[in-house]
């Protein structure tokens, strides 16, 4: 007995309290994928990984989530499989299908859909295609834990549903000066939490021509697309305001048609169009997860 005793305090490490309560992780980087990573090629997957900069032994675009792209040349197709409890998918552009346990989802350009853990889908595109593909794996790496039953069903939001719905918000927003102008997307099974599924969490969001949406900030990690934009229509992201509300020292990331940029957790970001063109950003984030733990804290300069 005493000597699996002695065996087990092998594994014994302590830290003094003040010196150790923040522990020294890598930073979430602002990090930009462009649009050229799935542009050209041969159909495959292209991970947006940044397990490097955040010391992961797996895949991985924040802590929780691994965003990719996936390219499908037309008329081919190509199989995803993961262990993840929720993946989202946005249509960057072309036609197709994909085939999943539950059924045959058609899309195009501009839609989106949200699958629950499954044994793998398979995707076809009748023309040349992409897809933003994201999910949960890497926190299930982390946890060490394989998903065993689906949490939600499958959804499917069409590009004319979340458009129409934006536009219907265009001007009362614009009116009252809201943060953001966009609908939150959301699932039956997640009405409680209003998150897309039960650990991530997405807006469909209009910045229309001319306009600036004030800097927020929140604790989940924001994987940006860019669903479309003219020139000169960029975000800025920094980890303090001053008083008037403006962003200190920012980080400017430039938006551009189908490219996704990372907005690190803790940092206020302001979106801004000085171009001709209304603009459409879609971030996908683990704030299903932090908003059932009440630790999103997501805050507004007013």
């Amino acid at each position: 007995m005493d000597s699996i005793n002695n065996q087990w305090a092998q594994q014994v490490i302590s830290w003094e309290y003040s010196a150790a309560a923040t522990p020294d992780l890598n930073e979430v980087p602002i990090q930009p994928f462009p649009a050229s990573l799935h542009e050209q090629g041969e159909t495959r997957v292209i991970a947006l990984d940044l397990s490097k900069e955040l010391e992961t032994p797996y895949l991985a675009t924040s802590p929780n989530l691994l965003a990719s792209y996936i390219r499908i040349c037309a008329n081919e197709s190509i199989r995803t499989s993961v262990a993840a409890t929720s993946e989202v998918y946005f249509v960057l552009r072309g036609a197709g299908r994909t085939e999943t346990a539950a059924g045959t989802i058609i899309w195009q350009q501009g839609d989106a859909f949200t699958l629950p853990c499954n044994q793998g889908v398979t995707h076809f595109a009748d023309e040349d295609s992409a897809l933003y593909w994201t999910h949960d794996g890497p926190l299930l790496q982390y946890m060490g834990v394989a998903p065993n039953r689906a949490m939600f069903k499958p959804a499917f939001y069409s590009k004319a549903y979340m458009c129409d719905a934006v536009e219907k918000l265009r001007e009362p927003a614009l009116r009252e000066k809201r943060n953001r102008i966009g609908i939150i997307l959301g699932n039956h099974d997640t009405a409680k939490t209003r998150t897309m599924t039960h650990t991530m969490w997405s807006l469909f969001n209009l910045l229309p021509k001319g306009e600036v949406q004030k800097p927020h900030r929140h604790q989940s990690v924001a994987l940006d697309l860019a669903v479309f934009s003219g020139p000169d229509t960029y975000t800025l992201i920094g980890k303090k305001v001053d008083e008037q509300g403006n962003i200190i020292n920012p980080v400017k990331a430039m938006w551009a048609t189908n490219t996704v940029f990372v907005t690190p957790p803790g940092w206020w970001h302001s979106h801004h169009n000085e171009s001709d063109q209304d603009a459409y950003v879609f971030p996908v984030q683990d704030a299903g997860l932090h908003t059932y733990m009440r630790t999103l804290d997501i805050r507004f300069v007013r």
